[in-house]
């Protein structure tokens, strides 16, 4: 665990070549960790091609190696609990969101929050998201309930924690059964705010953002939020993907109707089966921090692509000791960039979402890993 600790400690969270070794020996310590104590993720390995060799694990020395880790597809967590840690192991259990009607099924235990904690204050005062100065947050997402256990409302609530929080007013409420949305507690809690010193935290869907402000727009309403408030948004716009708005549209109506400039935006990047957190730079690109790697794929042969080149986005990471997410193949077509196409001080690749691949299932070697989980072999 020395090299990961090493790497979660490491003060620029945007220095990969002062990293890189250290984060190929915490992939192979974790590969290593999850092939002897995880017997299907094992099988899959070997399903897939990745045999021991002898009684030496897989050796990580290169992208290269790293690019040879089975990518796991987002399905398959929904199907198949694949956890290597007993549930009394894992302090934190939740779910992705099941938009597509499917949900995965997420444990984290101690070491792994632990982990997660040094990446999110490494990745936080980078990004200047701390703040001592109390703040009220007007949450546009879900408040929390004993029957949500989506991932999503968790980390917004953990988001929420980058100042101290004062008060909250959440855009969602569940009763009787569901969630209800409750415009006329946001439009109470705006006006409180404007009348508070305190700063305003917006946090919570780019969508759910797009319609408040629209709607305040259509009935001409108007708010001067005190003086560094911030918007924090996640999470995508997913079944609202037909009324997706340019970010200049968003950010210009932003500061038509509550005086927040685009400067004070900061854009998050997150999926519920890769605990990796990805905070957009000023440019608004997805810079790949130290604690991940990310690959593009072909769509049909799964080949890594080049710079420039679209495909199924590939995500790597060693923090997870609760589940085998080392490679998670998500359902995003991305493109990968150099990071000095961008033109801010980060100089690792980002990544460009270019939205859903618009298939049910993403097919890898470990796509049909159910099948062979079941058969037992």
């Amino acid at each position: 665990m020395g090299a990961k600790l090493s790497l979660y400690l490491h003060r620029d969270p945007y220095d990969q070549q002062g990293t890189e070794a250290l984060f190929l020996k915490a992939m192979e310590e974790n590969l290593a960790y999850h092939r002897r104590n995880n017997q299907a993720y094992a099988r899959i390995l070997r399903c897939c091609g990745l045999k021991q060799q002898g009684t030496e694990d897989h050796t990580v020395r290169s992208m290269e190696d790293l690019e040879r880790i089975p990518p796991l597809p987002t399905a398959l967590f929904k199907r198949q609990k694949l956890w290597t840690l007993k549930d009394e192991q894992m302090l934190i259990k939740a779910t992705s969101s099941g938009t597509g009607g499917r949900k995965s099924e997420m444990g984290f235990d101690l070491e792994s929050l632990f982990f997660g904690g040094l990446m999110t204050l490494g990745l936080g005062r980078y990004h200047r998201l701390f703040s001592g100065v109390p703040a009220n947050y007007l949450m546009l997402g879900y408040a929390p309930h004993p029957t949500d256990t989506r991932i999503i409302t968790k980390t917004q609530k953990i988001t929420s924690l980058f100042a101290p929080p004062a008060s909250y007013t959440y855009a969602l409420h569940y009763r009787k059964g569901r969630y209800h949305l409750d415009i006329d507690g946001l439009l109470e809690g705006l006006e409180r705010y404007e009348k508070s010193r305190l700063p305003v935290r917006i946090v919570g869907f780019p969508s759910y953002l797009f319609f408040l402000l629209r709607s305040l727009q259509e009935q001409g309403r108007r708010y001067r939020l005190p003086p560094s408030s911030m918007v924090l948004l996640g999470g995508g716009w997913k079944e609202h993907h037909r009324e997706k708005v340019e970010k200049e549209t968003l950010y210009r109506l932003l500061k038509e109707v509550l005086q927040i400039p685009e400067s004070q935006v900061r854009e998050f990047f997150g999926a519920a089966e890769h605990p990796s957190l990805y905070c957009a730079c000023p440019r608004h690109h997805f810079h790949v921090p130290i604690y991940s790697r990310a690959v593009i794929r072909d769509v049909k042969t799964l080949e890594p692509l080049a710079f420039g080149e679209p495909g199924l986005l590939d995500l790597l990471t060693p923090l997870a000791k609760g589940m085998p997410l080392l490679s998670v193949m998500t359902d995003d077509l991305a493109i990968l960039h150099e990071g000095s196409s961008c033109g801010c001080p980060i100089k690792t690749p980002y990544f460009e979402i270019l939205g859903r691949a618009g298939f049910e299932e993403i097919q890898t070697c470990a796509a049909g890993a159910k099948e062979f989980l079941k058969a037992g072999l």
